[in-house]
This record gives structure tokens, sequence and C-alpha cells, in this order.
């Protein structure tokens, strides 16, 4: 790829968080207009659950095949593609006359989103070919993360109370639009030197497990335990699992390449990102729906309650990359997991919804702790990984997000259903969801703990050793940045 002006650089910087804006805004702003959504569309709350899991869940099984694809047809083709599926969607989605096809739409949403952001961060960094420039511009790609966190519960508040929850979804097409002729007039193609061979068989066996987990947990609570749907869906979870241990390590590149997992650092960084964004995804399910169906505000100040945690998130995000720049990973992922941790604990242990005081001081503790989650996670995840295979690294980061976003909402939405069934008041029937919550931020830090000190480094220079190509494959290295 040419040398592009540092003027067509910030272009293209903007054009990314652009794409980036809208797939991470789709999320928060939902959050607040479910309970309106619930009551017009006569939804339970396992439609909820499947209006925010349809798009992690699709979202998640994508995103490496949309990064490889990238790769090797071009990162600025799939990028359009991307944009263009994603408004399809978010139009679809404010005109779905149930939520059947809410769900549906939500998917193709999804699919979109997939297209988006890992490409984005490809083209962000063969674009910025500079080690300093590029750190800078992954900053502001953070920095815009944070803010559609903490923009997304007022402006969809705003949205929901004045026009309706359909409007969340309009507030795509503007940005994207922009983003699309934007792309086409700045945004230069790029491709892999060389690219990761498809594996189909992989996708459908990682497609296979994710969605058997969601659906089985999800549908539990209405079908049973011992329900044909649930024992089958355990049964095909088993055996994609064990599929993608016997068929991944014959390909020479596959999907997911177990042999990453002898890393403690990177197997205890997948394993903190499901665990971190689980709880982010089940505060913010079990509070938006208390918050509007129990305490009966409206979405505007229901979002309002939510912006502390946005903003130190936002603020405390930038000091976490610093942290983790000088002093390495154990500090943030420590003060993550007492945060995420303590947080939940307060409405376990102590019904923090019950005082406004206790709610607003375990909101605070909570956007610490994810504030602090988010760098430490990809640093971990390629610590001691070797170029060539720092992309991948990173993109099965970005997955388990994903996953522990579509577990978590999964997790706690039948948790709670199953306690309302049972004829409880929401307070009680979420206790067990709020425990749940707990033990994810006590997961972050005590894994914190172990997967950054000497033995674990010691593990990840191993597989790095074991990782590194040999030096006929030496151009493959050139792939590290593209994903």
């Amino acid at each position: 790829m040419h040398e592009v002006s540092p003027r067509r650089r910030m272009l293209v910087l903007a054009i990314c968080c652009m794409s980036l804006l809208i797939v991470s805004l789709d999320n928060t702003v939902l959050n607040v207009a479910l309970p309106q959504m619930r009551r017009e569309l006569h939804a339970p709350v396992s439609g909820m659950q499947w209006t925010i899991d349809a798009y992690t869940l699709v979202m998640a099984s994508l995103l490496m095949l949309a990064g490889s694809t990238a790769d090797r047809i071009g990162r600025r083709k799939v990028f359009l593609a991307g944009l263009v599926l994603f408004m399809a969607g978010s139009l679809l989605c404010s005109l779905a006359p149930d939520i059947g096809w809410l769900i549906t739409f939500r998917a193709v949403q999804a699919v979109g989103a997939a297209m988006l952001n890992p490409v984005a961060m490809s083209i962000i960094a063969n674009t910025f070919t500079d080690p300093a420039e590029r750190a800078r511009a992954i900053g502001v790609w953070g920095g815009v993360a944070g803010i559609s966190m903490a923009a997304g519960p007022l402006v969809g508040g705003v949205l929901v109370d004045t026009v309706g929850w359909r409007s969340i979804f309009w507030l795509n097409l503007p940005i994207g639009l922009v983003a699309l002729a934007l792309t086409v007039r700045y945004v230069p193609e790029s491709r892999a030197p060389r690219p990761r061979r498809p594996d189909p068989v992989g996708q459908l066996l990682i497609m296979a497990l994710l969605g058997s987990i969601t659906y089985g947990i999800i549908e539990a609570p209405s079908a049973g335990l011992d329900s044909a749907l649930v024992v089958g869906c355990a049964a095909v979870a088993v055996i994609s699992f064990a599929g993608i241990l016997v068929y991944e390590p014959r390909r020479t590149d596959p999907l997911i390449d177990p042999r990453f997992f002898r890393s403690a650092p990177f197997s205890g960084a997948t394993v903190i990102a499901i665990s971190a964004f689980a709880g982010l995804s089940g505060m913010l399910f079990l509070t938006t729906l208390y918050l509007q169906d129990v305490r009966g505000l409206d979405a505007l100040h229901a979002g309002l309650w939510m912006l502390p945690l946005a903003l130190v998130t936002c603020l405390i995000a930038p000091l976490s990359g610093r942290l983790v720049a000088s002093r390495g990973p154990r500090l943030p992922l420590v003060v993550a997991g007492l945060g995420m941790g303590g947080s939940g604990l307060l409405f376990a242990a102590f019904a923090a919804e019950r005082s406004n005081a206790l709610m607003l001081a375990a909101f605070l503790l909570f956007g610490l702790g994810f504030g602090m989650v988010n760098s430490p996670i990809t640093n971990t995840a390629v610590s001691g990984m070797p170029r060539s295979q720092a992309g991948v690294a990173a993109a099965v980061a970005a997955t388990s997000r994903q996953t522990g976003g579509t577990l978590g909402v999964a997790v706690i939405g039948s948790v709670l259903a199953a306690g309302l069934a049972r004829g409880h008041e929401f307070t009680e029937a979420a206790g067990p969801a709020w425990w749940i919550i707990t033990v994810s931020g006590a997961l972050v830090l005590v894994l914190g703990l172990l997967t950054t000190g000497a033995w674990a480094r010691a593990t990840a220079e191993r597989t790095a050793r074991e990782l590194e190509p040999a030096p006929e494959s030496g151009p493959g290295a050139a792939v590290a940045p593209g994903r």
C-alpha cells in the first residue's frame, strides 16, 4: 500500500471511528429501550435476552472470519459491505412488526458489525505504519468506545422518551451514510501479503458451540433443564467443542490454533474477557429493567443513573493503558477485579438497589473496574506472541469479549426469569444474578494475579517459540497488524 499523507491518515482514522461509534452505540442505546420494547411487542424476558444476544452471538461467531476474509479479498471492500449491511439491518430493525422479526434483523445487523470492527482495526494498523502513530491512533479508537458507552444511555433515553424505541435504529443511518461516502473517497485498499486460508469447518464448529450454549441457557427456564431441547443443546455444544479440539490442530491455518492456550497469559486473557464482559452485560441488563420496571423511571432518567458508570469507565480507560505500558497488566487487572466484584457484592449482599447512595457507589465501583480491564486484556492476550500471530491473538480476545457479553445476558436473564417464574419479586429474583456478577469480578482478580507473573510469562515464551514460523514463512509476519 502506498504511503498516505498525514491529513488522509486522520480522515481514515475518523472514518474507522465512525464505524466503531455506530456498532458500540447500538448496544448501549438499546439497553435503555428494552422495557418499552418489551411492553410494545408483548415480549417475555427471553425475548429481551435474544434481542441483545442475537447481535453479540452472531458478531462473536463471525469476527475472525470477517478479519481473514478482509485480508484475502481486500479490507476496503469488506468494510464497505459491512457498512451497507449494518445500515440495512438497522432500518429493518426499526420496522420490525414483532419480537421474532426484531431478533432476526438484529442478526443481520450483527453480520455487518462483524465486518466493521476487526476490519477497521486492520485498516488503522496498515495506514499508521509508524509504531508511535499507530499507538496514538489505537488510543483514539479506544476513546471512541468509551464515548459511545457514556453517550448511549443518554441518547437512548432522549430518543425513547420523545420518539419511541424504533428511533434508536435510525441513529445509525446518517452516521453510516457519511462513513460510506468518505470510505469510497479516502480509504485505500489493502490486503495481507499471505492471507490465512479459509476454514469453513472450524467456523461452523464455533458457531454451533456458541449458538447451542446460548440457546440452551436462555430457553432452560421455560423448557426445563431435563428437556430434550436443553439436553440436545448440551450435546451439540460438547460435540462441537470436541470437533474443534480434534480438527483444528490438523490444519495449517486453523481458525483458532489450540496451541495458543498453552500460554497462560493468553488463556487468562480469554477467560478474563469473557468474565468482564459477562459482568458488564449482566449489570446493564438487570439495572435497566429494575430502574424502569420496578422504580418506574422513564428511559431518560434510567439512562442518567447509568451515566456515572459510563463516565468513570471513559476516564479510567486511558489511565489503564498508561499503567499497562509502564507497570504491566497485573495492577490494572487487580483493580478491575476488585472494582467489578465489589460492585456486584454491594447488590448481592447489601441490596444496593434499595439505597440511592449504595447504588451510586456500586455504579462508580463497576465503572472503575471495567475501565481498567480493557487495555490489559489485549496486552495480555498477545504477550509473548510472535508478530505473525499477534493479530490472530487480538482477534480471539475481541471474540472473547463478544462471547462474554452473549453469555452474560443469557445466564443473568435466565436466572432472573427463573426467579420471577417462581413468584419472587424483582429484587429477590435478581439476588442470585448479582452473586454471579460478583464471581465474575473475583475471577478477573484471581486470573489477573495468576497469569501475569514469572511462571505465566515463561509459558508465553515457550508458546511463542512453538508458534514462530519457519524462515521461509517469514512474509506471514506481515499479517500481524492486519486484524
